[in-house]
């Protein structure tokens, strides 16, 4: 059985030719991970520097709590920066080199193949990428570009321009695989949708929905808010309607034919559609708050998060038990075969690493559950940075796989 993540496997001993040469779409999701992982470091400055008055620390904000602070904040402060730095370079570069790739990509006879069969959502990694790219950006700039907040409401409308277009493409793509396998039928191959990996689109319409509701909890213009709660909202919607329908489909179809052993990392993608989802309803609360008297508890805030949480937590258990039973660590992480799906094995760790940031501090610390920089606090964050760590690691054993040369055999006398 093919699926949508599973096309290209092969030793990564082939001589003279990097296995990232033989390039497919989902090769966007090393841009995806890198960004996912300069949020992680930014988690550091949002929850342990201090921003009165703001909902996200600035430049400012940064550079007084390095002066100010214990050796301890100092310390936080240059790992989160240079993290930052270092994997939105890297988010950059990737998505630049897969921009020029995809270019090449479509002029080929394989490009033709992918978009009659089921692995044309496969597309949908490049929206998903630019999206997360933007989203990196705006990190990049409230930590490096001093005064930012003073002409941040001009931004607000061209992320907002930003994150519509990106819609668009996405939906455009969207349309063109459900316009082509609902019109005609006997088109769609249920026994390779045996895997999560039609949940793609979801998980890239989400990362627009949360990108659009970035303005919602950071502008003061009603208007701006306004506008944020609701194209937000739409994106939203979309991708639970698109999460749910996907996933009973594919369950279905995996309980008949089991998962496809190469997809097998799909079966966590809905952890980070949860995070995704679950920032986008904290920013929407937040400025349903602050701009529109709509008042949540922050006992209501932990129990949102909880929920989300344990959604992922259980599939995180699900998608690990498969791939022990089926040796894919062995083989394709640790092994001699490689597939651009492993990639996808960077999302759910950075998403859970991200999501037990924002349960600590937004849910049980907001509660006064647990005293913030408390013993309990450390023991649940360690979880957190201790996937941030696994995940970093992990990176840089993909790439290597992917994006390095392998060493040219000798070629016997004759």
């Amino acid at each position: 059985m093919s699926t949508a993540l599973g096309a290209d496997a092969r030793p990564i001993d082939r001589p003279a030719d990097r296995p990232a040469d033989r390039y497919v779409p989902l090769y966007f999701l090393a841009s995806l991970g890198a960004g996912g992982l300069a949020v992680t470091f930014f988690m550091y400055l949002m929850f342990w520097v201090p921003h009165p008055g703001r909902p996200v620390p600035v430049f400012e904000d940064i550079t007084a709590a390095f002066a100010n602070g214990s050796a301890g904040m100092q310390s936080a402060i240059v790992i989160a920066v240079l993290g930052i730095a270092v994997f939105a370079f890297l988010n950059v570069k990737s998505l630049l080199w897969n921009l020029a790739s995809l270019a090449r990509f479509k002029r080929s006879e394989a490009y033709q193949t992918l978009r009659n069969s089921n692995g044309e959502t496969t597309l949908l990694a490049a929206p998903l990428a630019m999206a997360m790219t933007v989203n990196a950006m705006f990190i990049v700039g409230l930590v490096f570009v001093p005064n930012l907040w003073s002409v941040v409401e001009y931004l607000f409308p061209l992320a907002v321009i930003a994150f519509l277009a990106i819609g668009v493409w996405a939906f455009r793509i969207i349309g063109d695989f459900l316009g082509r396998v609902l019109t005609k039928g006997g088109i769609f191959d249920v026994t390779a949708h045996n895997s999560f990996a039609q949940l793609l689109p979801a998980f890239a319409i989400a990362m627009v929905g949360v990108g659009l509701s970035a303005p919602a909890a950071m502008s003061t213009n009603t208007a701006t808010v306004g506008a944020s709660l609701v194209l937000s909202t739409f994106f939203v919607v979309a991708a639970v309607l698109y999460t749910v329908v996907a996933l009973i489909t594919a369950f279905n179809s995996m309980l008949h034919h089991g998962t496809a052993r190469e997809a097998g990392p799909t079966l966590m993608v809905i952890v980070p559609i949860m995070t995704v989802l679950g920032i986008a309803l904290l920013r929407q609360d937040h400025g349903l708050h602050t701009t529109f008297e709509v008042h949540s508890t922050a006992g209501e805030t932990m129990v949102l998060l909880a929920r989300l949480l344990a959604v992922q937590v259980l599939f995180v258990l699900l998608g690990l038990t498969v791939l022990r039973r089926q040796g894919y660590f062995k083989d394709f992480v640790f092994g001699g075969q490689t597939s651009p799906g492993s990639y996808a094995l960077v999302c759910p760790g950075v998403a859970l690493s991200v999501m037990i940031q924002f349960f600590v501090n937004k849910g049980l610390v907001g509660a006064g559950v647990i005293a913030k920089f408390g013993l309990v606090y450390w023991g649940i964050t360690g979880i957190a940075l201790a996937a941030q760590v696994l995940m970093i690691l992990l990176v840089i054993r993909l790439g290597r796989q992917h994006f390095g040369r392998a060493a040219a055999q000798a070629v016997p006398a004759e």
